[in-house]
């Protein structure tokens, strides 16, 4: 049994993490922090976990030695106190994009302010098991994936890591993201009369995301053109990526298939979502809120050698705890899917 401890535990990702980790047969709680809500029991900030913990938040400064720490602060917030952490936990994994990124210009350019613990980012895993199981196996660090970019590199990865994409040609991605990945921070742009019903482009280009959707999906074939754009929408869960390809040379069907088959087969959690008939024949985010499971379709445009690949996650879940949960189980030999099993609801 692992003694885990969560900083930042009363955010979405933080109850998120909690929610996860109160039922994974090798883990206790042993903390919680919440500066503002220290004392209060956990409860009181996520009320789905009334009789499910009598845990009370702690303030960071109270926290004590455990065996694995996560971190869900806010972005910025992880590298200023990462000398703290390190000395409280052998391993530690980050959900924020703190250590994401290899290469520290990477943070000026994306993030509007230099790392400020650069000589750290080489000890850090980025935190996605299929792409990275291998790494994580002996991780001592390992960082969170931003949710957008998990959707649109868990689509691509498969062609990519075949080499039949050209390129030479921009890939574009366009990703619908509901109001959780904005966090739980009140602002005009999460207000209920301005966001109910929106579709609302925030971040046509420029994206932070796109740094690792780029670092990611370079290969030996070479560095792709990342063109990004983010759309909010009304939803609270979910995001729909879809991305537009080009290929080096013509392809059928049936190669794509073999394609993506080859890459996701034995994963535990890649759903390949393709059908020729009914309302769920592509990936629909609606059906995966609160669980693991990243689905992906793709569709043929023979006449123009193009491909639209579409990927659909839960942001909080495969985009965010989920995702953290399933690398901590990598790491330390759990199955992967411990604590994971929730398959979705529908209809919702």
């Amino acid at each position: 049994m692992l003694n885990v401890s969560i900083v930042g535990g009363s955010g979405y990702g933080g109850g998120e993490l909690l929610r996860l980790l109160l039922s994974h047969p090798h883990v206790r709680i042993q903390q919680v922090t919440s500066e503002s809500n220290a004392g209060k029991f956990v409860y009181k900030v996520h009320p789905n976990l009334r009789k499910r913990t009598d845990l009370k938040f702690v303030s960071s400064n109270d926290l004590e030695r455990c065996d694995v720490l996560f971190l869900a602060l806010p972005h910025g917030r992880a590298m200023e106190r990462i000398g703290e952490w390190l000395e409280l936990a052998p391993v530690i994994i980050d959900l924020s994009a703190d250590f994401r990124l290899r290469n520290p210009d990477d943070y000026p350019e994306w993030y509007g302010h230099e790392h400020s613990r650069p000589e750290l980012l080489s000890e850090w895993v980025y935190g996605m098991p299929e792409l990275h199981r291998e790494e994580l196996h002996t991780a001592s660090y390992i960082a969170g994936c931003g949710c957008l970019s998990s959707a649109a590199i868990l689509g691509l990865y498969p062609l990519f890591q075949a080499g039949v994409v050209d390129l030479d040609e921009p890939v574009v991605i366009e990703g619908k993201t509901g109001s959780s990945g904005a966090g739980g921070g009140v602002s005009l742009a999460t207000h209920h009369p301005e966001r109910s019903g929106a579709m609302r482009s925030f971040k046509p280009t420029g994206h932070r995301h796109t740094a690792e959707i780029v670092q990611e999906l370079s290969c030996d074939h070479g560095t792709p053109r990342i063109s990004f754009s983010a759309t909010s929408i009304e939803a609270v869960r979910g995001i729909l990526s879809t991305s537009h390809v080009f290929l080096k040379e013509p392809m059928d069907e049936r190669e794509l298939w073999r394609i993506y088959r080859r890459a996701y087969a034995k994963e535990p959690f890649m759903r390949i979502v393709k059908e020729t008939s009914g309302v769920y024949r592509y990936p629909e985010p609606k059906i995966l809120a609160g669980s693991n499971y990243c689905d992906v379709g793709f569709e043929l445009d023979e006449r123009n050698g193009r491909v639209v690949v579409m990927a659909a996650l839960d942001n909080l879940m495969k985009g965010a705890a989920g995702q953290a949960v399933q690398a901590f189980n990598v790491r330390f030999g759990f199955p992967e899917t411990a604590a994971l099993e929730f398959p979705g609801l529908h209809p919702i």
